[in-house]
């Protein structure tokens, strides 16, 4: 027998409402996230057989990362609420995967490069499972984790462009490694976010979860690189 509407509690059925909200999010997210992977890879392929990104070393480089990366993502946030966010994003993970071609094509110059970059894949592939994993039963509220990984964030930053000019192995190690902590945390964070209802918008979700997954994916290649490598 149906329940009569004058019992029927409000509250109730805007938490059902609210939670499949949030399921429909997490759920188009992951659509979207891994779409995304396509053109990254079509990118780094590009960039790879051609060389077009060879000649941007140093200062030169990171002026174009940096003014490509921010550009992309101010655009992606105005337009998130509609279709062309999603063609934006894509557009930006295309731009990013070009610049992943640099240090993809240095891999490749060793032995087992295609192991490397392989094992680069599976190893952040299996740090999403375990933050996905750990999102999923963590109760806590982790919105508190904001400031501290936004100043990580910017710590590695700063580290980054003056390992740049000075080309220390020991610093881009030391950078790799902290790089892989921070952005699984930052990806426990995002994941934590949707799932709580913090972030209601899948294409700005998406967004956040694929930087996250291009630096670990970075930073464990540049480390294989540094540690595996085989020359000829």
């Amino acid at each position: 027998m149906n329940q009569p509407l004058s019992t029927v509690n409000p509250a109730q059925v805007f938490d059902l409402s609210a939670q499949e909200q949030r399921r429909k999010v997490l759920r188009n997210t992951y659509w979207l996230l891994a779409l995304s992977l396509l053109p990254t890879v079509l990118g780094a392929w590009l960039g790879v057989a051609t060389g077009i990104t060879q000649m941007l070393h140093g200062g030169l480089g990171l002026i174009v990362f940096m003014a490509g990366a921010f550009g992309f993502m101010f655009a992606i946030e105005k337009t998130k609420h509609s279709a062309a966010g999603i063609a934006v994003l894509l557009a930006f993970t295309f731009f990013m995967g070009l610049m992943l071609s640099g240090l993809i094509g240095m891999v490749l110059g060793f032995r087992n490069g295609v192991s490397l970059i392989t094992t680069a894949f599976a190893g952040t592939a299996g740090v999403f499972v375990v933050m996905a994993t750990l999102a999923s039963v963590i109760k806590r509220d982790l919105s508190g984790l904001a400031q501290w990984l936004f100043v990580g964030v910017l710590v590695l930053l700063v580290g980054s462009v003056v390992n740049l000019f000075v080309g220390s192995t020991a610093g881009m190690l030391a950078i790799s490694v902290a790089a892989i902590g921070l952005f699984s945390v930052y990806m426990l964070y995002d994941l934590k976010q949707i799932i709580d209802g913090g972030e209601t918008n899948y294409i700005s979700a998406t967004l956040a979860l694929y930087l996250d997954l291009f630096n670990v994916f970075q930073s464990l290649l540049a480390l294989l690189g540094i540690f595996g490598g085989e020359r000829d």
